[in-house]
């Protein structure tokens, strides 16, 4: 890549380099190929500022009271002990 300069090593060789005023010029190519799966770095002034990556919803829907009958919480649960209720002034 032309006058682009990688400071940091582990970078995947499949990944794409550009800078911003190339991934500008080729933004739907760059959509494109994150669609595909690949990573691409943008960089300015020969540094690395960001990464296009896909998107990748959530899973799975969270459901409440996954949890329930697994957590317990005792009844005195609200309670200071009377140390710490006298140094807060209780």
């Amino acid at each position: 890549m032309k006058g682009f300069k990688i400071d940091q090593p582990c970078y995947n060789p499949c990944m794409q380099v550009k800078n911003i005023s190339d991934a500008k010029a080729e933004f739907s190519a760059l959509i494109e190929a994150v669609q595909r799966g690949e990573e691409v770095i943008i960089g300015k002034a020969g540094k690395p500022v960001a990464k296009l990556v896909p998107y990748n919803s959530a899973k799975a829907v969270r459901a409440p009271g996954a949890l329930r009958r697994r957590i317990h919480i005792a009844p005195d649960f609200d309670e200071l002990p009377a140390d710490i209720a006298a140094a807060f002034g209780m």
